[in-house]
């Protein structure tokens, strides 16, 4: 009796396990899907989707006045690496400013210039939003908000793994 126990059990992690690997099998496809499609939604504005993720950053009203670099990695996710030459781009193309901050002459701070404005919100926005209806399509409000939550709570689970990496001194 208790082996046949042990074998439920192991088939029901087996089957969690490869229900896991499913799930973020397809999570990776859609994050390269987000990536090759919503690029393809905004290439005619010279944007990508990272370049879209950081406008989208800077245009929130928290932020009007600038964030670091730091900061803004942070928000994002991702490494202070992997966002200097996306923001360096940026720069070289009107869209953001990098600038000194004045309290801390080693940071530098990051704005959303009038033109990326412009490009975010008249040129981009209605392009994106557009892109959302047609991949949210066969979603309610009700799945979009349950889907929103399940992401949440994979993302704070995956923060607290990430939290003892990052507290060693590890970029995201």
């Amino acid at each position: 009796m208790a082996k046949q126990k042990a074998s439920i059990a192991g088939s029901n992690g087996t089957t969690k396990i490869e229900m896991a690997n499913r799930l973020f099998f397809r999570l990776y496809q859609c994050a390269n899907m987000l990536h090759k499609t919503g690029s393809r939604a905004v290439e005619k504005e010279g944007l990508t989707t990272q370049q879209w993720a950081v406008l989208g950053a800077l245009s929130r009203k928290s932020v009007q006045g600038g964030v670091s670099v730091g900061d803004l990695a942070k928000y994002l996710m991702v490494s202070r690496q992997n966002i200097t030459g996306l923001l360096s781009r940026m720069a070289r193309d009107g869209h953001i400013a990098l600038a000194t901050d004045a309290r801390d002459r080693r940071a530098r701070l990051v704005t959303i210039t009038e033109s990326g404005r412009y490009v975010w919100q008249v040129l981009a926005l209605p392009k994106i939003h557009a892109y959302y209806e047609q991949v949210l399509a066969d979603f309610s409000v009700n799945d979009t908000a349950r889907m929103l939550h399940y992401l949440l709570s994979i993302l704070e689970n995956m923060e607290r793994l990430d939290a003892p990496a990052a507290s060693n001194g590890d970029d995201a």
